[in-house]
């Protein structure tokens, strides 16, 4: 032990470093970098950014697809194409295209609405949105639902696990009374929100 503080007592101490002077320069020892000449700097190109779309954008804008969106983040789902469609179709089967916000319970959600039968109503459609991520990650009857939406890659796959599971007693005719055509992207009133 002895030898080691021996050791760091003799090894010689870097020069102090000290301010720079009134007129910016440092005084004491300096280090330099010297770069050959051939060597170019590289080209950095900032030609294209990618942003996440927030609640707050989805709320200001305040469509069926932006609702859609919201519950897939509030579950931490994959917000993909196949994820997003297969909830405006799923909204158009509970509510329709033109009234989607009915009750401020775009799917029916019994889950915190005050109506257990999937007839309650939320304080505004935020709200609704995170009741419905809740249900999706909370209750076991919906894993298949769940397991389909984290997959995120196949409407239809999660059309099955929906029509499976308890969401709708009718299970939409086992997909006979379910619509595979483009949803209509429909503004809901800002007093929804």
């Amino acid at each position: 032990m002895l030898a080691l503080g021996l050791t760091f007592a003799l090894a010689p101490q870097p020069a102090a470093v000290t301010a720079p002077t009134a007129d910016g320069a440092f005084t004491g020892d300096t280090q330099t970098l010297n770069v050959a000449a051939d060597v170019a700097a590289p080209a950095v190109s900032h030609e294209s950014y990618t942003s996440t779309t927030g609640p707050e954008t989805l709320i200001a804008s305040g469509t069926n697809e932006d609702w859609a969106k919201l519950v897939l983040i509030d579950g931490d789902f994959p917000v993909t194409e196949a994820n997003i469609t297969v909830m405006l179709r799923w909204m158009r089967q509970e509510n329709g295209a033109d009234n989607w916000w009915n009750r401020n319970n775009p799917l029916n959600n019994g889950y915190g609405s005050g109506g257990g039968s999937g007839l309650g109503s939320y304080d505004s459609l935020v709200t609704a949105a995170e009741y419905c991520a809740g249900a999706l990650r909370h209750f076991d009857h919906y894993d298949g639902i769940e397991a389909a939406l984290e997959a995120g890659d196949d409407a239809d796959a999660t059309a099955r696990a929906i029509w499976a599971s308890p969401w709708a007693s009718s299970h939409y005719a086992d997909g006979a009374h379910w619509s595979t055509r483009p949803a209509e992207i429909v503004q809901a009133p800002a007093s929804a929100w």
